[in-house]
């Protein structure tokens, strides 16, 4: 049963998640009121993880000086708001600006919610991570369908997202008062004012690394894959982005019963093995079927992973902020370059070679898995205790 605090914590996650598929569904009505090209749009675009990898490090040193539930708070607060930023700006010029404060304000507050996490699981002593990532994936489709209903209406995004970030506010500052709050010893050094990934937690952001890429290259490539490999129409290969999806989402949703009757570990295995039989499907068949299952297979395999990498992070640093913020340094970097690292191996080679080398690097995170095994947890300090300033 859960508690006020998971229940604060997965409503935050819901609600990140929300803003995120908003403005996904909307990037059409920017394109065309920007008057931007493709390859504009493209620059514009990769403002986003710019901002979040420069940002993100500096977390941890927030949580530390304010609390991670004020930090959570104001940081939840900062990325509701930030969707309206690139509608309402003047003039194409003004999207970099508007898009690096967005990527900022989505990775920081990414990095607090996940800490927020590990301070849950550390309370109640069992694994809520894949639950929380899987609120995540539910509020993004409640975010990109309440979207997708506001453009076939015609509804201006300016006034959809001003309203959309109202509501989300007032959801977010509501829901997240019962948030847990890390209050450091008074002894305690702070962290540094800019963490970067610590060798403790560098084999951790591997296996991070290899489902990052995986997912993010299945996510952006399986409906083009099952169109040119297998003679997909549209619909099929919306379906096969859809079927991955949706075994990602009850996958999350359902993950912390296997972690807590396997344990990460077997958990992690067991879930690369999964996705290895998927990818041996995609790859193998030339028809539209056994190729949707394949990536159904795919998102099922690696849906747990992320979840608990960040876990085992937060776990091995000193503290939950530093862990996560190395890793997903690494995690947003493979990420980012996931979707055209492969479309460039597809383009040189062919769409199952570059799914082929995918699979291998998923069946890579065998081996490292041993390194999300839980290590003791040193009791937590006291609400109310001295901080140091």
């Amino acid at each position: 049963m859960r508690d006020r605090h998971q229940r604060a914590t997965a409503l935050v996650f819901a609600v990140h998640g929300a803003v995120a598929g908003t403005l996904a569904t909307r990037m059409p009505w920017i394109q065309e009121h920007f008057g931007l090209g493709t390859a504009a749009l493209g620059l514009v675009l990769l403002c986003t993880p710019i901002g979040s990898l420069v940002a993100m490090p500096m977390t941890a040193r927030l949580s530390y000086r304010f609390g991670a539930k004020a930090t959570t708070r104001a940081l939840l607060a900062l990325w509701c708001a930030a969707p309206a930023l690139p509608v309402l700006m003047p003039g194409p010029l003004w999207l970099v600006p508007a898009f690096l404060a967005y990527g900022a304000a989505a990775g920081m507050c990414d990095l607090a919610m996940n800490a927020q996490g590990v301070h849950v699981e550390r309370r109640l002593g069992r694994s809520v991570m894949s639950g929380l990532h899987g609120m995540w994936s539910v509020g993004s489709l409640c975010g990109a369908g309440a979207g997708a209903l506001a453009a076939q209406a015609g509804v201006d995004a300016r006034a959809h997202f001003v309203s959309v970030a109202v509501a989300l506010l007032a959801v977010g500052a509501l829901g997240s008062r019962a948030l847990l709050d890390d209050t450091p010893a008074a002894d305690e050094r702070p962290p540094r004012r800019f963490t970067l990934p610590s060798r403790s937690i560098l084999l951790i952001g591997l296996i991070g690394l290899c489902a990052t890429f995986a997912e993010r290259a299945s996510g952006q490539w399986s409906a083009i894959y099952l169109e040119e490999v297998t003679g997909a129409g549209p619909g099929l290969a919306a379906a096969g982005y859809a079927v991955f999806t949706a075994c990602m989402v009850a996958v999350r949703l359902g993950g912390d019963f296997a972690v807590r009757r396997l344990g990460p570990v077997a958990t992690v295995r067991a879930g690369a093995v999964t996705a290895v039989v998927g990818g041996v499907l995609v790859v193998a068949f030339r028809t539209s079927v056994p190729v949707i299952a394949g990536f159904g297979l795919f998102g099922a395999g690696v849906a747990v992973v992320v979840p608990l990498v960040f876990a085992a992070a937060g776990q091995a640093a000193r503290t939950p902020a530093e862990g996560v913020a190395g890793v997903a340094t690494i995690t947003w970097l493979s990420g980012l370059v996931a979707p055209p690292v492969t479309g460039w191996l597809a383009d040189a080679f062919a769409f199952p070679f570059a799914f082929a080398l995918v699979t291998c690097l998923v069946a890579g995170t065998v081996w490292p898995a041993s390194a999300l095994r839980p290590r003791p947890a040193a009791a937590p300090a006291p609400v109310g205790a001295a901080r140091a300033r």
